[in-house]
């Protein structure tokens, strides 16, 4: 007799994303430290996310199948904040846009739960979201870890070949120094 697994990669569609999204978003409100209000602001953002080109997102699920990670992303353009946002950036310090901004997959979300994290979990969200996408390279943001250690997620980023795009980039309506990371795609086997 053969046992369930306990935890199992799987694919959610924009059906899936929907009736999972309270679940989804306690796990990046949890992962993140925010508090639970951040939730509410977010189900809007989430949901108009998902009509994007692109859209794709994966998940861990446990034997119960309560949800332990989840990613998603979309095909990054013109017109769309986060993208005005980075060419902003890039622009005020000299950057290239075009190279970077021309053909991306922008890797919106990518959270595991703490109490899960530690066992692979983001490096399996990381490499089967990035496996689907035609796009010739992937760009993220991630909170700078100023005079700490880099946490889990840099340090998953600089494992799967991340470099640096922008250091030290303030979002609009966000206090918080980010780093803007980027890297060609595939992503090659572990």
């Amino acid at each position: 007799m053969t046992t369930a697994p306990t935890r199992h990669l799987v694919q959610l569609g924009p059906g899936e994303i929907t009736e999972r999204l309270s679940e989804a978003l306690d796990v990046y409100v949890t992962a993140m430290g925010y508090p639970p209000s951040t939730a509410r602001q977010r189900r809007a953002l989430w949901l108009d996310h998902v009509r994007r080109p692109g859209w794709r997102a994966v998940g861990w699920v446990d034997a119960a199948d309560r949800l332990l990670g989840v990613a998603y992303g979309y095909t990054g353009g013109p017109g769309q904040w986060w993208f005005e946002e980075v060419r902003r950036g890039l622009r005020a310090r000299g950057g290239e846009t075009e190279s970077w901004l021309g053909d991306y997959f922008e890797l919106t979300e990518l959270h595991v739960r703490p109490d899960a994290q530690g066992g692979g979990l983001g490096e399996g969200l990381l490499r089967a979201l990035l496996a689907g996408t035609d796009r010739s390279h992937v760009l993220l943001s991630t909170p700078e870890y100023g005079t700490q250690p880099p946490g889990r997620a840099w340090q998953l980023y600089r494992r799967t070949g991340f470099r640096d795009v922008l250091r030290e980039h303030r979002f609009t309506g966000d206090s918080r120094p980010f780093a803007v990371l980027g890297r060609e795609l595939p992503v090659p086997p572990r």
